[in-house]
């Protein structure tokens, strides 16, 4: 078995077998945006509905959430992000090209091998980009990477400044500073603002989660690497509230370190050789946390961020409260003490998982034929509660009207169960079952003749390619 997972690789397989499309094509695109295709949209929709079984809908300390997309800007100068959210770009004045000053010192340090002996001497004492304020990052630049790395000629390096990512829209009919609002640059604010409405509303004690998939927006300088960094992105985030004591919330972020791993492990079913957690360096901390791990997958050129579990401690709850004049405090019904809950925050990236996942399960097969010549079959080995399809039915001859009538049939039955399924008719069997294959579904459903005869029906497993031979009403028991 041959295991070629290239990014290349994986991205034209994605477009070819109906999963992604780059957005407006047509038009000619727009950068690395892109279109989840029929396949695409129901393997995501998959890895939602798991993920809110698992950590929603199958424990009693949570709840789901579903919030607007755009808030009140006062939201965002509560959480800083009016005031700093940003990378820093520099620009090559003689091509007009921008850059992030903390990418081009990244490619710098893996191209050269540099150590942070070398970079001392310009005051920076680690390779963390969230240290390097955007003076040292000019220096380095304009000293050490004297070309601009797309034209191989000197550049005219103007200074390092800071670029706000919120997308900026306008609500109403008059474009004034009053009608400015943002597209959310993340998920989680409108959850904490949501606090109190859960607390006056429900029931609920302390530890509670609040937990919402959603769509949030940035406008990344420099998106790339397929779905891993978009302007536009789906998370997966829970806001995770426990009494405000940090020996206690420390017992609950090492509960949702343990949750999220068996997750990923278990429920995705990533190898869990390609998966690890980085805990985040003091430098690389935001200054209110009391500790970030983020849970991390082996790309095929990289590890990347899959998740992200923070320890917020109250600042957010804090700056809510100070912003809005508003009182988020808790008050415990046993003790009646009044005071505001701490926050673990595990968030999941539901883009990025899609493209993990299809990386994980990417397979080629690769035979030896008598000739002495190789044949390669493509399967994508997604768990079947993954699977865009959970059942092909091919009816052997496509011009036998009783094969036909029958793979119908069982199609809608199968359908009706629960199981999205397809009726696969063109091309001759072998070719069908490739077809199958490449796009992850678990079974195949062949209808012959013997099956008009008895009801049998053979039904052939993806992995092992093994046959068994059952009776048609019994097709939907079979994955059980």
């Amino acid at each position: 078995m041959s295991q070629t997972k290239t990014l290349e690789t994986i991205v034209a397989r994605a477009k070819r077998k109906w999963f992604v499309y780059p957005n407006s094509e047509i038009y000619g695109g727009l950068a690395n945006a892109w279109d989840y295709g029929p396949y695409g949209s129901l393997l995501k929709k998959n890895i939602s509905d798991l993920w809110i079984k698992y950590f929603v809908t199958n424990r009693d300390d949570m709840v789901l959430m579903d919030t607007a997309i755009i808030a009140n800007p006062q939201t965002w100068v509560a959480s800083g992000h009016a005031g700093a959210f940003g990378d820093a770009l520099i620009d090559d004045k003689s091509t007009r090209q921008r850059f992030r000053a903390d990418k081009l010192i990244e490619e710098w340090i893996i191209k050269k091998n540099i150590d942070t002996d070398y970079l001392s001497k310009y005051g920076v004492d680690n390779l963390i980009p969230e240290s390097r304020g955007n003076e040292k990052m000019t220096e380095v630049i304009k000293a050490e990477i004297p070309n601009n790395p797309d034209t191989k000629k000197p550049a005219e390096w103007t200074d390092a400044r800071q670029f706000n990512l919120m997308l900026q829209t306008q609500l109403g009919v008059i474009e004034d500073a009053s009608a400015k609002a943002y597209l959310r640059p993340e998920t989680c604010q409108s959850l904490f603002t949501n606090f109190k409405n859960l607390v006056d509303t429900t029931r609920v004690r302390l530890p509670v989660g609040m937990a919402q998939v959603g769509k949030a927006f940035r406008n990344e300088i420099t998106p790339g690497q397929f779905l891993y960094r978009t302007r536009e992105f789906e998370q997966m985030e829970i806001e995770y509230f426990v009494p405000n004591d940090l020996e206690e919330s420390k017992k609950y972020f090492e509960m949702w370190k343990e949750l999220s791993m068996k997750f990923w492990q278990d429920q995705i079913q990533l190898n869990a050789e390609n998966l690890r957690f980085r805990e985040h360096e003091k430098d690389e901390l935001s200054f209110y946390s009391a500790g970030t791990f983020d849970v991390e997958y082996n790309y095929p050129r990289w590890w990347g961020e899959l998740q992200g579990i923070a320890n917020r401690t109250d600042y957010d709850l804090k700056q809510h409260q100070q912003t809005s004049g508003k009182d988020m405090q808790y008050t415990d019904p046993k003790s009646w003490a009044r005071y505001i809950p701490y926050v673990i925050e595990p968030s999941f990236g539901l883009s990025r998982t899609v493209m993990a996942v299809m990386m994980d399960c990417y397979y080629e097969d690769i035979t030896t034929k008598e000739d002495g010549t190789t044949d390669t079959r493509v399967v994508i080995k997604f768990p079947f509660a993954l699977a865009p399809i959970k059942y092909a039915v091919l009816p052997l001859i496509e011009k036998n009207e009783d094969m036909v009538d029958l793979a119908k049939k069982l199609t809608q039955t199968l359908k009706t169960s629960g199981f999205p399924t397809e009726c696969d008719m063109s091309w001759n069997i072998g070719k069908r079952y490739r077809r199958q294959d490449e796009i992850g579904t678990p079974f195949c459903i062949c209808i012959d003749h013997q099956s008009i005869e008895d009801g049998t029906v053979t039904i052939r497993d993806r992995d092992t390619m093994e046959q068994v031979r059952i009776h048609w009403e019994d097709v939907k028991n079979y994955s059980k």
